[in-house]
């Protein structure tokens, strides 16, 4: 029963961001003008100032970890409450409709290079990033129906016992110990792979 309850709310976050990002690519297509043609994200302009610039890791790495483990703080404190899981639920789809945007933007003004481009932005951190945002949601979720589900659904060993939290404590541990991991790679790797994929623009 958990094993179906964990893949439904897989499907149901991955439905969410999709929607999101539908949403997104739809939102550029339609405002062509003021994204593509009086817009300046991803044009020539901020391009060259990535091309000219090379941030060191030690230099970006502290705001990437305050950025990346405080929405992770955020987002389990949030799950806490009452209103978790609809700001989960809207959070995801901000994630998919900001991805759709960028997406659509550098496909739009750079065709495959702009593929190239999205896909060196996010690369290798991604690979870290993806499972444990997608493991912190699932955590969320089944935090707050523990909280907040109908008793009668939910046993009292589950809604108080100790041994619960402690489970639920290790695992944000563990989710957070991948953010850092995801975020020192961001910091230290993926400014030489966007760099490098950038001399083609």
């Amino acid at each position: 029963m958990r094993k179906q309850s964990f893949m439904q709310n897989g499907y149901h976050m991955a439905y969410l961001f999709l929607i999101g990002l539908f949403i997104g690519i739809l939102i550029v297509n339609l405002g062509h003008e003021a994204w593509i043609e009086n817009g300046s994200l991803l044009g020539t302009d901020m391009m060259s100032r990535l091309k000219s610039s090379r941030p060191e890791g030690a230099g970006i790495v502290a705001y990437i970890l305050r950025h990346r483990l405080s929405a992770v703080c955020m987002l389990g404190l949030i799950s806490t409450t009452m209103i978790g899981l609809p700001v989960l639920c809207a959070y995801i789809c901000y994630t998919g409709l900001a991805a759709g945007c960028l997406l659509s933007v550098a496909v739009i003004r750079y065709g495959i290079r702009g593929l190239l481009f999205m896909a060196a932005a996010v690369f290798p951190q991604a690979l870290l990033l993806i499972p444990a945002y997608a493991g912190l949601f699932l955590w969320a979720v089944s935090l707050n129906r523990t909280l907040y589900a109908s008793r009668t659904n939910l046993s009292a060993y589950e809604r108080f016992s100790r041994r619960f939290y402690l489970e639920k404590c290790a695992q944000m541990i563990g989710i957070m110990a991948v953010v850092i991991i995801g975020c020192l790679l961001e910091s230290y790797v993926n400014p030489n792979i966007l760099h490098f994929v950038l001399k083609i623009f």
